[in-house]
């Protein structure tokens, strides 16, 4: 278990790995009774007994009720204290900041948006701090009831050199010394700075559709392209956090370009990107809305192809999915992962039929054939992927009872 001390086998140790078990039943099954948890863990009544009084006197659970209704006499009921720790995350993007914050238990109780106007995003340390606050005072908190905030942002932080990559769209955010500028404001509240891609893999990985998976790759349409890889259940991110930046794929039928850093563009972008995809639909005749944004027509237009299959959007349909195909083809060629998972706006507004063709043309481009399945991750999956990320490490820290132990 992360952060436990001692020798493996002594009592104290022994202690520490049952209370953790226990607290992970409570968290996966809600309440219940001491002979559930008895039973769940493999402990006898006394012990189990023992197990709750201690956990109940550090705080770490609360009794809830009793199990009146049920066959047999009533028995006291144990939950997770809600507010034995409350962790924070944020999704950041060029038009704003939307922050939440959770407790132990994983439920969001306080939520905030903080808009960014313009393109002059100056002041990325103050707008993080007011976004997180608008959160924490939603949830009738104070920020030093945090205990750990997750930032997830396109690009990533070069772990050598703390610089922003991949994401020169995001402005304010590119000062060599915004990590430590984050940590001095922050104080005692660690944070971890991630990419939202990655997260959104966090959050499927946790709470939806690669619960149980090792191997997974997660493709990302929205406002561009990115990807997570996922190898033997931890994220892979590559010597300056990159791995996953598809959009620069060199990729046939698709104009090859150079200096992709300077350009912010590359092969799969030019070929399956929002202007593109624009293009095949008004060559298909359908017509993107007149107002909202880029990301917005995109979204609008892949949502009425799917609504018109059979018909006229089945054509334009069918093409786009053979553009992701293959882009796909050339990630699965290399990473061979046991599943594809579909996220981000654009690629969902698609649905069933544009996965079903996607999974048809992969089949027919790369020799590895993993199931494709569509996100079904409720709301942000980015900021849900920074709380749950956050939601893991506390739990390692306040979970860990080997110091309580006596």
């Amino acid at each position: 278990m992360a952060g436990t001390t001692g020798t493996p086998g002594t009592p104290r140790v022994l202690r520490a790995m049952n209370d953790r078990a226990a607290l992970d039943l409570l968290l996966e099954h809600g309440p219940l009774s001491r002979t559930r948890i008895g039973k769940l863990t493999g402990l006898s009544k006394p012990t189990a007994s023992q197990l709750l009084a201690r956990l109940e006197a550090s705080g770490l659970v609360l009794a809830t009720g009793t199990s009146e209704g049920r066959p047999g006499p009533s028995a006291q009921l144990y939950a997770v204290n809600p507010a034995a720790a409350r962790v924070a995350g944020l999704d950041v993007t060029p038009a704003g900041i939307r922050a939440a914050v959770a407790d132990i238990t994983g439920r969001t109780i306080g939520q905030f948006e903080l808009p960014t106007p313009g393109r002059s995003a100056h002041g990325a340390v103050d707008r993080v701090l007011r976004a997180m606050d608008g959160a924490v005072k939603d949830a009738g908190l104070h920020r030093t009831d945090i205990n750990r905030l997750v930032i997830g942002t396109p690009g990533a932080f070069d772990p050598g050199t703390g610089h922003l990559r991949y994401a020169p769209h995001l402005p304010g955010w590119h000062s060599p010394g915004l990590l430590a500028e984050l940590a001095a404001a922050l104080g005692p509240i660690p944070f971890e700075a991630e990419n939202d891609v990655n997260l959104a893999a966090v959050a499927e990985q946790r709470i939806g559709e690669a619960r149980g998976c090792e191997n997974f790759t997660l493709l990302w349409g929205e406002r561009g392209f990115g990807a997570a890889v996922v190898i033997g259940g931890r994220l892979h991110r590559g010597a300056t956090g990159g791995a996953g930046e598809v959009a620069f794929l060199p990729l046939p039928g698709a104009p090859l370009i150079r200096n992709v850093a300077r350009s912010n563009s590359g092969g799969f972008e030019e070929l399956a990107g929002r202007r593109a995809l624009l293009s095949l639909a008004r060559e298909h005749g359908l017509t993107p809305p007149p107002g909202g944004s880029l990301t917005e027509k995109a979204q609008a237009v892949v949502a009425e192809a799917a609504r018109t299959t059979p018909g006229a959007g089945e054509a334009m349909l069918a093409e786009y999915a053979t553009w992701l195909a293959t882009g796909l083809a050339a990630v699965v060629t290399v990473i061979d992962p046991e599943l594809i998972i579909l996220a981000g706006g654009v690629i969902t507004a698609g649905g069933e039929p544009l996965r079903a063709l996607i999974q048809s043309e992969l089949a027919e481009l790369a020799v590895p054939r993993p199931p494709i399945r569509l996100s079904t991750t409720p709301g942000s999956a980015v900021l849900s992927g920074a709380l749950q990320s956050a939601l893991a490490a506390t739990r390692d820290e306040v979970f860990d009872t080997t110091d309580r132990s006596p």
